[in-house]
C-alpha cells in the first residue's frame, strides 16, 4: 500500500499549452465548458522532457510492474501502434494530465484518421469525408455531458484500451500475481517479459481513476461474448518502461480477445495538432460507443 501511495504522490504533471476552456481532464474536471466553441485554439500537449524516477529496490515481479506503472505515469505520452481485434492504427497518445490522441487507421473504417483533444474530436482526413462535406476533410464534434455535468471524452473506450497506465494498474491490482517469463530480444535491445492472469471484471475494477461508466465500458470491451479470463503479457525495457503489451482471452459466449499495443518514444517530443478550421465542419455533440475503434 505504501508503494501505491508513493505512485500517486510522485506522478509528474504535464500541461497542455493553449488549452481551450472547454476541456475536461481525463483525471478530473477542468475549467468551464462554456467556451468550447468551434474555431478557438486547440491545445497542443507539452513535450517537455520528463524527469525519470529511480528504480525501486523491490525487483520482485510485482515490484517491477509497480515501477513500470510509475515510469509510464511519468512518461505521460508515447507513440502507439495497435491491433485491437480486427482494428489497427498508429500515432501519438497522451494519457495525462489531459487526453490527446492522433491515429491513422490502417484497417478499413468510416474515417481514415481520428484526432481527440480532451473533449473535442475530429474524424476524417480523407477523400470520402471531403466529398460528403463539400470539400472539407474533417468533421468536428464534442462529447456530451456525463452524469457529473462534465463533457465526456470521445473515444474514451479506445483510449482506455491503449493507455499503458490502465494496463499496469490491472497488472498490479490487489490479488493479482505477476510472473516473470524471462529475458527476450526485441530488435536491437533486450526486454523483460512478465505475465499476469486476470479477468475483465477485475481489470476494469482496478481503474479507480475512471468514472463508473468508463469502467463498465472497459469491462464490456474486454469481455467479448460474456465474462472473460484474460492473459496480460507485458514487455519492459531497461528503464522499466512498457514497450509492448498483449491481451488475450476467451469469453463465455465464445468471443475471443486478441489485442496488441507497441509503445515507442515514451516521454518523447510528441504533439497532437487539430486540423485547420477552414478544413473542418462542426457537427455538434455526439456520443461514442465504448466499443468504437
Amino acid at each position: 500500500m505504501a508503494v501505491r501511495q508513493r505512485l500517486a504522490a510522485v506522478v509528474a504533471v504535464a500541461v497542455l499549452a493553449a488549452g481551450p476552456a472547454g476541456c475536461t481532464s481525463a483525471d478530473g474536471p477542468g475549467p468551464s465548458a462554456s467556451s468550447s466553441t468551434p474555431g478557438e485554439a486547440t491545445p497542443t500537449p507539452s513535450s517537455a522532457s520528463p524527469t525519470w524516477p529511480a528504480k525501486p529496490t523491490d525487483r520482485s515481479p510485482h515490484g517491477v510492474l509497480l515501477s513500470s506503472q510509475l515510469a509510464m505515469q511519468t512518461a505521460r505520452r508515447a507513440k502507439v501502434s495497435y491491433r485491437l481485434g480486427a482494428d489497427a492504427g498508429s500515432g501519438p497518445l497522451f494519457w495525462q494530465p489531459k487526453t490527446a490522441l492522433q491515429v491513422k487507421r490502417s484497417t478499413p473504417a468510416a474515417a481514415e484518421q481520428l484526432i481527440v483533444v480532451d473533449t473535442v474530436a475530429y474524424e476524417g482526413g480523407d477523400a470520402a469525408t471531403a466529398a460528403r462535406q463539400g470539400g472539407r476533410h474533417w468533421e468536428r464534434f464534442t462529447g456530451p455531458p456525463g452524469p457529473d455535468g462534465h463533457r465526456e471524452i470521445p473515444y474514451a473506450g479506445l483510449i482506455d484500451l491503449l493507455n499503458p497506465v490502465v494496463a499496469l494498474a490491472a497488472a498490479t491490482a490487489e490479488g493479482i500475481t505477476a510472473q516473470y517469463v524471462g529475458e527476450e530480444k526485441s530488435e536491437d535491445s533486450t526486454v523483460e517479459h512478465y505475465r499476469v492472469t486476470t479477468d475483465a471484471a477485475r481489470y476494469a475494477a482496478a481503474q479507480t481513476q475512471l468514472t463508473p461508466a468508463r469502467r463498465e465500458g472497459l469491462r464490456t470491451a474486454l469481455a467479448p461474448g460474456g465474462s472473460a479470463s484474460l492473459t496480460l503479457d507485458l514487455w519492459l525495457n531497461d528503464k522499466d518502461q512498457l514497450v509492448r503489451m498483449e491481451r488475450t482471452g476467451t469469453g463465455d459466449g465464445g468471443g475471443r480477445l486478441d489485442d496488441s499495443v507497441v509503445y515507442t518514444e515514451p516521454g518523447g517530443s510528441l504533439s497532437v495538432q487539430a486540423p485547420a478550421e477552414a478544413d473542418t465542419v462542426d457537427t455538434g455533440t455526439r456520443g461514442v460507443s465504448p466499443l468504437a475503434r
